[in-house]
Order: C-alpha cells, then structure tokens, then sequence
C-alpha cells in the first residue's frame, strides 16, 4: 500500500520550507540526542539532516521529539 505525501499538513509545509530556505534547526530525537543542521529532504518516514561538517543523518521521523529553528 501506498500513502500519499499530504502536503496540505502544517508539519509538512513546515518542513518544506526549512528545506527551502535552507534554514538551520535544531532536531531533538526522542533519545534525548540534539541534531543541528539543514534538513536536505524529507518522505512519509525520514528526513535527511545535513551537518556543519556536510554528513548527511537520515532521521526516522517516529524517533523526532521536536524541530525548531536555531538561534
């Protein structure tokens, strides 16, 4: 089964445009580690986070406590 990629979400918009204007966030997993970067993609589970040091991170999405924008 295939499920659509809902951009009518505020999350996915929110995201999106993270990724479109190359904004740096601050990710934190469930974890408790805490993930800076660029996010570069994202689908219906993952998102791809890219660091200071250009390493790509694929994140699962069900591991995110929070995104926001750091500063």
């Amino acid at each position: 089964m295939v499920t659509e990629f809902d951009i009518s979400l505020p999350s996915i918009r929110q995201v999106q445009n993270f990724i479109k204007q190359a904004s740096p966030i601050e990710l934190k997993l469930l974890t408790g580690d805490l993930l800076t970067g660029t996010i570069m993609w994202q689908d219906q589970n993952c998102m791809c986070l890219i660091n200071e040091n250009s390493e790509q991170t694929t994140v699962w999405k069900q591991a995110i406590a929070y995104i926001k924008p750091k500063g």
